[in-house]
């Protein structure tokens, strides 16, 4: 029995990642064929309304699928009682957006708004009718099954999408994706799933439920609402183009920033759960995942700060030209972002839940400052500068969590990671030096700038014997040889 769970958690570890990947790769893709078919303007519209949609989602979802995953046996009733409440209150907040709709609009002067956040809206619905059957899925561990629905509803909402912004639908080709997405992805965990609703509501499970849930929710929308502040600002403050280069920048930069950390992540937590009463092994551990973190992340972040302009120009088109300002500044926080979940991970699995409660409320206050008086004192540079800071100050908060509880000090984390940062700079500042060359194509110019990045920093990591190197080579080589035998059994 044991075994069994144990190749389950495995395969659901491969199955997480594939999924992660696959999602991550038809993001890009659709971000790469959208933006030559689309405007900034067009995604800027929708980028006004992602907090209003974000913080909706939040309420619905109100930390009843972490509870229901937390207990042990939920019952029947439990996940029925949870269904109707879901979609009871998507109903109510989609009335709610429905009427604000016109006010919204008026808040960012943009008359369009009213009709697409009233067919944007519909997705609270949509999304509160699949909570539940994803939730089961979890429970059961069947990543495979997961995968499969969302990779399969991507793709096919991915070449409608397509054709309808092809064919001039615009701003509205992006509605249709999400609403299509959303239908697709509920349709699919309902026919997969042998589980049905009983005729049931049940106050008792409710609020059993909500005892657990409502904490999480707490610090859900907190988060969600903190992280979505930036487009709300830009959009009022700005107008809709300026949001929409501000989106694809920071999309951009998500995608190499967080993908290399939330694959550690897969292994990183449970391993740190099995080393929690061996200090000393958690601190090996935890330096090793840093390590390799460090050294796969810090390159490419300061590779894509050089590349900025003939990457945007290749994939983007010239009319995209205006975020490669803000991309670059993004990237410096997206060093910062990359760390910060390892440390999080590291006491979250000593089991510190309300110290990591109450120190994200502290983190996104401050966070909340340094946006808004970056906007009041420098205006769109001051709030990305600001944006940044707060990304470096979650990380070193969370640095210092590390220190305070596991013991791995933030100062000797710090020495840790300056060769690689050292490394890093001197690299980038080197190739642009030494391909300052007058090459005048611009994607002759890019292509050798980053052969002669990758070549110095390989060479001279091995040379030098790096110890994030070492660490991430023995980060993969032991993720390599976790998945081997799921791979093999196949």
């Amino acid at each position: 029995m044991a075994d069994s769970l144990k190749q389950r958690a495995i395969s659901g570890a491969l199955w997480s990642g594939i999924h992660k990947f696959s999602i991550t790769l038809l993001g890009f893709i659709s971000g790469v064929v959208l933006a030559r078919l689309l405007t900034p303007h067009d995604y800027g519209v929708i980028g006004m309304l992602t907090i209003f949609i974000a913080v909706s989602n939040t309420f619905i979802d109100g930390g009843f699928g972490s509870a229901l995953i937390q207990k042990k046996r939920p019952t029947n009733e439990d996940y029925s009682t949870i269904l109707y409440w879901n979609l009871g209150l998507s109903v109510v907040l989609y009335v709610i957006l429905y009427a604000s709709a016109p006010t919204i609009a008026r808040f960012y002067d943009l008359s369009l708004l009213t009709e697409v956040l009233r067919v944007q809206g519909v997705v609270l619905i949509i999304n509160a009718a699949r909570i539940v059957q994803r939730t089961q899925l979890r429970k059961q561990l069947a990543f495979k099954r997961i995968a499969i629905i969302n990779v399969s509803s991507n793709i096919v909402a991915l070449l409608v999408t397509i054709v309808l912004a092809a064919m001039g639908w615009g701003v509205w080709s992006l509605v249709v994706q999400q609403l299509l997405l959303c239908l697709l992805t509920t349709i699919l965990y309902w026919i997969t799933s042998k589980w049905r609703p009983m005729l049931v509501f049940s106050w008792t499970s409710f609020k059993e439920l909500f005892s657990f849930g409502g904490f999480i929710l707490l610090s859900n929308l907190f988060n969600t609402f903190c992280n979505n502040v930036q487009g709300l600002l830009i959009g009022k403050v700005y107008n809709s183009s300026t949001l929409g280069y501000y989106t694809k920048s920071r999309r951009t930069e998500g995608y190499a920033s967080t993908f290399i950390s939330s694959v550690l992540d897969q292994v990183s937590y449970p391993v740190f759960s099995e080393s929690q009463y061996d200090k000393p092994r958690m601190i090996r551990v935890l330096k090793q995942f840093i390590g390799a973190s460090a050294f796969l992340t810090f390159p490419l972040m300061f590779l894509l700060i050089l590349l900025a302009k003939p990457l945007f120009l290749l994939l983007y088109s010239e009319k995209w030209l205006d975020s490669v300002p803000y991309f670059q500044l993004l990237c410096i926080a997206g060093i910062a972002i990359s760390l910060q979940n390892v440390n999080y991970y590291a006491v979250a699995a000593l089991g510190k839940s309300k110290q990591l409660f109450k120190w994200t409320f502290v983190k996104r206050l401050l966070g909340l400052f340094l946006v808004f008086f970056g906007l009041w004192l420098y205006g769109l540079y001051g709030l990305l500068i600001g944006t940044v800071l707060t990304s470096w100050l979650i990380y070193i908060i969370n640095g210092w969590l590390v220190s305070k509880y596991v013991g791995y000090s933030l100062k000797k984390q710090f020495a840790d990671l300056f060769p690689v940062v050292f490394l890093s700079g001197m690299t980038c500042t080197f190739t642009y030096m030494i391909t300052f060359l007058g090459i005048h194509n611009l994607y002759i110019d890019g292509l050798v700038k980053m052969l002669v990045f990758i070549a110095i920093y390989i060479s001279s990591s091995v040379f030098l014997q790096l110890e994030t190197f070492l660490s991430a080579k023995n980060v993969l080589t032991a993720f390599y040889r976790k998945l081997r035998p799921v791979r093999v059994s196949n």
